[in-house]
């Protein structure tokens, strides 16, 4: 009886928008979607945004996935558990990981130094100035001393 279903807020999503949204999760690990039940699809996923959330809300509820809220935006993060029933309920192998648990490609780094994020480049040598821009040493704004 979908009456009754409708009644008691549970909510009908079709099997293709669910293994949609669960294989994107699984695929990248985390999960962001804006506090928006009116907006009519996700921003990476063709499936509404209201699927998106209640589908989130109930791996939630399992402990699938731990959740985040900022900013009026939901960041839902994988658990292990959660890894683990999505592998069951998309027939993956073992071997097929979320984007979180891989190793990053390792990149070398001189002597020394410190490894910089991906994209920022090294402004001055090591070493060189007092940071922020600042020559006097850290003393001041040019008192001497």
């Amino acid at each position: 009886d979908t009456g009754a279903a409708q009644r008691l807020g549970t909510m009908f999503i079709p099997k293709k928008n669910r293994i949609e949204v669960y294989s994107y999760l699984f695929k990248e690990g985390v999960l962001v979607a804006k506090k928006d039940r009116f907006k009519a699809k996700h921003d990476e996923m063709d499936v509404p945004n209201l699927e998106v959330l209640n589908l989130m809300k109930s791996l939630k509820s399992r402990e699938y996935v731990r959740e985040t809220f900022n900013w009026q935006y939901y960041y839902w993060y994988l658990t292990n558990e959660g890894i683990e029933y999505l592998r069951e309920y998309l027939h993956l192998p073992a071997e097929i990981v979320p984007a979180t648990l891989k190793k990053a490609s390792a990149r070398p780094v001189a002597a020394g130094a410190r490894p910089l994020p991906p994209g920022v480049e090294r402004l001055r040598p090591e070493g060189e100035g007092g940071g922020f821009g600042r020559d006097d040493g850290g003393r001041g704004f040019g008192r001497g001393g």
